[in-house]
């Protein structure tokens, strides 16, 4: 119980301290904020699964944030597209698949209504990649489907609820389950 007080305290402190830096960046730096970005929101997610001291939770954020990374590195490297600034690596966008993966870990392991936030900011973070011209579209789209779908394959809800989008032969819709304690 001391251990997560204390990890409570240090949480505050790095939050309070990047929204300050955000803050003071976001006028002079939208690629400085989604910088910032990249590195709080999951950052958040991890800290979360402390806070509510969620053991299984942190496993699936390690998998989700491996898959991705491994899935996002390889695709650079693998197709090595040229980026609007000339420089290469560009596709996949590793910052919008990061946010993404971390956004969509926080809606799927906790619920929506704590994942909104994390959300704006991972598509704040896709903004800054275009408008930095770090990245296409394209890019930054990839990319965060790619972070999502590693969330969805590894997470699974904490109270035993989970909303699932489908598709199926052109019919959209959404599937509700909940676990029973058997």
């Amino acid at each position: 119980m001391v251990r997560v007080q204390k990890m409570k305290k240090v949480i505050a402190v790095v939050c309070a301290t990047t929204i300050l830096n955000i803050s003071a960046t976001a006028s002079g730096s939208i690629e400085t904020s989604g910088d910032i970005l990249r590195l709080l929101i999951p950052a958040v997610a991890f800290a979360a699964t402390y806070y509510l001291d969620d053991k299984e939770g942190r496993d699936q954020f390690y998998r989700s944030f491996a898959a991705n990374g491994v899935a996002t590195y390889a695709l650079k490297y693998a197709i090595n597209k040229k980026r609007p600034n000339g420089e290469d690596y560009s596709f996949p966008s590793g910052h919008a698949s990061v946010t993404m993966q971390s956004a969509t870990f926080i809606h799927k392991r906790y619920g929506l209504k704590y994942a909104i936030p994390a959300y704006l900011g991972a598509t704040f973070t896709g903004y800054s990649r275009v408008k930095s011209d770090n990245h296409y579209t394209i890019d930054v789209v990839s990319g965060a489907v790619i972070g999502a779908l590693s969330s969805y394959y590894f997470t699974t809800t904490h109270k035993g609820y989970t909303i699932t989008p489908n598709v199926n032969r052109g019919i959209f819709g959404f599937t509700f389950t909940k676990q029973l304690g058997i």
